[in-house]
């Protein structure tokens, strides 16, 4: 944020001729070796610290190695008979499983099982290998150098913690591999419990798996007694009901239903039923057919007999006519051949009689086989539905019978598998490479060791330079003015180094003077009638280079063919005289106190070429004398007689005087002190300012040393030797 004057933002004529210096951003890369330069030697000594920390603590480490084991962790055991345990092994989209696995590596009981079969629970050497306290009662010896038997819970506890501590699972990426490395300062440990990890994992899973089958069999074997004597009592009740109720089922063709005789029984007479009636309706139709015709019925027209009678007696009909043609009826072969036809026809109605007989007698048989079906159907209608009444207590108790031997069966195969399942002792575990005796030790590394001290110096370092970075306030770089000040840079003056400022100014082509022209050039554009007329020139403290700022500038425009007055503003502690060589007995506060001779003050400066008026006597109060209207008053007098006018003005802060002299006059100019002023006091001191309404024109950078400058701003004010 700008905290320029008001007055001068508010003044488009000066806001558009004030040339202000680009102030960017640094990049990053620039602002780290910026930093790194700057505070190179706190760097230096953090990370040399670090590595000397890194290097003692490698040398005082006890060595350690480590063994690794391989096991392989399938999914699924290998299935030498196709039945299934208890535990159901996790499908290939379960990511659950090896997670599982993984705990169980590092489960407690594991480590206190592996403690106790190597006897780690009752060696002191174990325990002091890692550090423990042995003094107490849990650690008293006993015979051979043995733990005695005492705490030893609590001993297995604090054995299992210690191999949980130092053992590491890593399963290998992309694969079913797990490695098992455990590192402690003995080689022969680390071997011993590398292995017994694997083998006593695999010897868990086992027992595990072995517990949850015979876990399984128990429980089974309970629910098959229970569910068989659940099916016997269904079984009896089914029979029983069978019996009272006279319920008689035969069983179905190839494995069906039962079904009961009643159920047959009345399929077969409606089979026959309907055979009867299909007999009875071709025996009524006969029947039918052959009364009312006589001889003319298809039983007489096809029976054999009667058609050889009919034959015989159309023969012995035409013999008859014959004769007649030729004798008459008494004629006695013509009496003979009658006898015959009358015989012939007696025969002929007694065959059909017996015919039609015949017929009637047929239908009369299956009217009646047909009526007897029909009455022994209703009946076992009738009886099946009473029947059906009664079955459905039966089917129930049928259902529950069935569903009853299916449990049962279902359990006792599962069972049986079980039992098959459990005996085979399968594992999804095996041991792929056992571990070796370690021959290196693992750590201390001390290459990686250096590295890292290395990695954690350089880091404390740059966090020790950024935050000494934030904690120091000093200005060490001109683009930092308006960002830390915010003020525009006006120029930047190089520190006087075996030169008193007179002398610096007397040399035309010292830096100094070029620093001042500069400064001088970026006020030509300040307003619009060029280098303000009017100039106040102060800082926040005394000794950061303000008066001499004030005498070179009045020197530089000096030189530009410019009358100029230098007055010294600074009535508590004047300086000008001495810049001058002369005294100041008379001066400015001569005047404020009411002398109006202003000529008696001015005192010529020969060797700059400008006017200068001293301090005078130094007064007792000198702002009472700087609220009145007489500064104002000398400036606008001056003003008539010179083209410019610089007052040294006070430094800010402590002091009411610097803001009454600065808001009478047209600009004000700052100096800041590089590599010394905090940057807070200046923005305190410019807030002063401006609330005494004053028109700060910019900054000037004063002491500026460019080797102390890590930013890159140097000065090449060299032009050698020309005359």
């Amino acid at each position: 944020m700008n905290t320029l004057d008001p007055m001068l933002r508010g003044n488009p004529s000066a806001g558009t001729a004030l040339v202000k210096v680009p102030v960017e951003q640094a990049a990053f890369l620039r602002y780290v070796m910026r930093l790194a330069l700057r505070w190179k030697k706190t760097i230096m000594a953090i990370v040399g610290g670090c590595l000397l920390i890194g290097l003692i603590i490698t040398l005082l480490m006890t060595p350690q190695y480590t063994a690794i084991s391989t096991i392989e962790i399938a999914r699924e055991s290998d299935k030498v008979v196709d039945l299934r345990g208890a535990q159901q092994e996790s499908s290939d989209s379960d990511q659950e499983f090896y997670s599982t696995q993984y705990g169980l590596l590092k489960s407690r009981s594991l480590a206190e099982r592996i403690a106790a079969q190597l006897q780690l629970v009752d060696d002191p050497a174990f325990f002091a290998m890692f550090d423990v306290n042995t003094d107490g009662p849990l650690f008293q010896a006993g015979r051979a150098g043995r733990l005695g038997a005492g705490g030893r819970p609590e001993r297995l506890r604090i054995a299992g913690g210690l191999l949980l501590d130092n053992i590491d699972v890593a399963p290998v990426r992309s694969s079913r591999l797990v490695e098992l490395s455990f590192t402690s300062p003995d080689p022969a440990l680390s071997q011993k419990v590398a292995n017994a990890w694997s083998t006593n994992f695999i010897e868990a899973t086992l027992q595990r798996r072995y517990q949850a089958n015979s876990y399984a069999r128990e429980f089974l074997e309970k629910r098959l007694v229970q569910l068989r004597q659940r099916l016997e009592a269904s079984e009896r009740a089914l029979v029983a009901y069978a019996s009272a109720q006279r319920i008689i089922n035969i069983p179905g063709t190839a494995g069906g239903a039962e079904r009961s005789l009643n159920s047959d029984d009345l399929g077969s007479l409606n089979t026959a039923l309907n055979e009867a009636t299909a007999d009875r309706v071709r025996a009524e139709a006969r029947f039918r057919a052959n009364q009312g015709h006589g001889g003319q019925a298809s039983e007489a027209l096809t029976n054999s007999t009667i058609n050889s009678l009919r034959t015989k007696r159309a023969e012995v009909q035409a013999d008859y006519q014959k004769l007649m043609l030729q004798f008459e009826p008494g004629y006695p072969p013509a009496q003979s051949l009658k006898a015959q036809l009358t015989q012939i026809d007696r025969s002929i109605a007694s065959e059909e009689g017996r015919i039609n007989g015949s017929i009637e007698l047929g239908y009369r048989e299956a009217l009646g086989r047909e009526q007897g079906l029909k009455a022994r159907v209703d009946d076992l209608k009738n009886s099946s539905l009473d029947l059906r009444r009664r079955n459905i207590q039966y089917q129930i108790l049928q259902r529950d019978t069935d569903t009853n031997r299916g449990f049962y069966d279902t359990l006792l195969a599962r069972y049986k598998e079980i039992g098959i399942a459990g005996g085979v002792g399968v594992n999804n575990v095996s041991i792929v490479d056992p571990a070796d005796t370690p021959q290196r030790p693992s750590s201390p590394r001390l290459v990686l060791n250096m590295l890292l001290a290395l990695v954690i110096g350089s880091s404390l370092g740059a966090i020790a330079a950024f935050l000494l970075e934030q904690a120091d306030e000093a200005i060490s770089d001109p683009a930092e003015v308006e960002r830390m000040v915010g003020l525009p840079l006006l120029g930047s003056v190089p520190k006087l180094v075996g030169k008193t400022p007179n002398e610096a100014l007397a040399d035309r082509k010292s830096s100094m003077v070029d620093a001042y022209l500069a400064v001088q050039t970026n006020l030509a554009f300040s307003t619009e009638h060029g280098v303000p007329r009017s100039l106040a020139i102060t800082s926040t403290r005394p000794m950061e280079g303000k008066s001499t700022t004030a005498l070179a500038l009045a020197t530089t425009l000096a030189r530009a063919q410019k009358r100029v007055v230098l007055v010294d503003g600074d009535m508590r502690s004047p300086s000008v005289h001495h810049l001058i060589g002369t005294d100041h007995r008379h001066g400015l506060s001569n005047f404020l106190a009411g002398d109006d001779e202003i000529q008696g003050l001015i005192h010529s400066v020969e060797n700059f070429g400008l006017f200068a008026i001293t301090a005078g006597p130094i007064p007792p109060n000198a702002a009472e004398l700087l609220t009145s209207e007489r500064l104002k008053m000398l400036i606008n007098r001056l003003l008539e007689q010179f083209d410019h006018v610089v007052i040294d003005s006070p430094p800010v802060m402590g002091l009411a005087d610097a803001p009454l002299i600065c808001s009478q006059v047209e600009g004000v100019i700052y100096a800041v002190e590089s590599h010394g002023i905090r940057s807070s006091l200046v923005r305190t001191a410019l807030n002063r300012l401006f609330s005494a309404h004053a028109r700060v024109l910019g900054a000037v950078l004063t002491k500026f040393e460019a080797r102390r400058n890590v930013g890159g701003y140097e000065y090449g004010y060299n032009y050698g030797n020309q005359d």
